[in-house]
């Protein structure tokens, strides 16, 4: 089978188009023949290398998420299973294939009115949205702020915010379309990729209950002084890089404010809870109560230039792979 490979870390030139053994399902698992392969974050921070202490090898096939047929399983796999449609975590590699193999537990059935596009748009982004949202206790009628909104997982938070109640939906981006986009989903207040400037509101000095952050980067702290009292920022994504490393002394310099800084991975939600909430995700965006934004369909031998797009911040959406 056609697989993505990194042969070296470092920039897209680095990925490339490999032939390899199709993978025979150990027992609980099955076999995807790919329909649709998410583009996400992760896979570019892991393309650069930034994450080598977690253990990542040159070699490995990057993507986190499919969507395709169930066409082969493993030893105590239901028959059933053979041909439905689904949605399937790979984990942290694998997904950039013809083939993935994935334990059943990792599997979510896809509604009949949902596409396998549609699917890996969500399916990974949307609970993590919902569950860093929950992790900041973000109630109704507070002020949330979405750094980074132009991605998949922020444009979720935005949707995800505004049906939850909060009084303003604050966004940073770069441009005035997406702006424009972004209001469209329920942003009620747009900011410069600094935090600057704004529709609705005096941007330059609105303080905000939460703060979800999917961009991290050396501006950070400045972020973290955009927290109201008792507010919370949680970062989700360091796709601009890793915060300074002394990123928290905003938080020691305004102690009286009680205002609390916290990371969120989708890793510490148990796979069941996971499930749960992407089903519900699922039928929310068959019935089209949840918008999937799709940036750009591209082949999977054009999986370097997706990363390059991802590198240049023009990506509004998810890019999503086709075999």
């Amino acid at each position: 089978m056609r697989a993505v490979v990194i042969e070296r870390f470092g920039d897209p030139s680095g990925m490339a188009v490999r032939d390899i053994a199709e993978p025979a399902p150990a027992a609980g698992q099955v076999v995807v023949r790919t329909e649709a392969i998410g583009v996400g974050g992760v896979d570019v921070v892991i393309r650069r290398g930034a994450l080598g202490a977690f253990g990542f090898a040159e070699g490995l096939i990057p993507g986190s998420e499919v969507a395709g047929v169930v066409t082969a399983l493993g030893d105590g796999v239901d028959p059933s299973w053979l041909g439905r449609r689904v949605w399937a975590f790979t984990g942290t590699s694998g997904g950039y294939a013809e083939l993935a193999v994935v334990g059943l537990d990792a599997v979510a059935v896809l509604p009949d009115k949902l596409s396998s596009i549609d699917a890996v748009t969500l399916g990974s982004s949307a609970p993590v949205a919902h569950f860093a949202l929950r992790h900041a206790h973000f109630t109704a009628g507070e002020s949330v702020l979405i750094r980074g909104a132009a991605g998949s997982i922020g444009i979720a938070a935005v949707e995800l915010a505004s049906r939850g109640g909060a009084s303003v939906v604050a966004v940073t981006t770069s441009s005035a379309e997406r702006g424009r986009r972004l209001r469209e989903l329920g942003a009620t207040l747009v900011l410069d990729r600094a935090g600057r400037g704004g529709n609705g509101g005096n941007g330059d000095s609105d303080l905000f209950d939460v703060i979800i952050d999917i961009v991290g980067g050396p501006e950070t702290p400045a972020f973290i002084d955009r927290l109201a009292p008792n507010g919370r920022m949680v970062v989700v994504g360091v796709v601009g890089g890793m915060p300074p490393e002394d990123f928290g002394m905003p938080l020691i310099r305004s102690f009286q404010q009680s205002r609390s800084f916290a990371t969120f991975s989708l890793d510490t939600i148990p796979m069941a809870a996971r499930k749960a909430v992407l089903a519900e995700q699922f039928d929310d965006a068959a019935a089209g109560r949840l918008h999937p934004v799709v940036h750009e369909v591209l082949g999977l031998d054009q999986a370097a230039e997706a990363h390059r797009r991802m590198d240049e911040g023009t990506v509004f959406g998810r890019i999503v792979l086709t075999p």
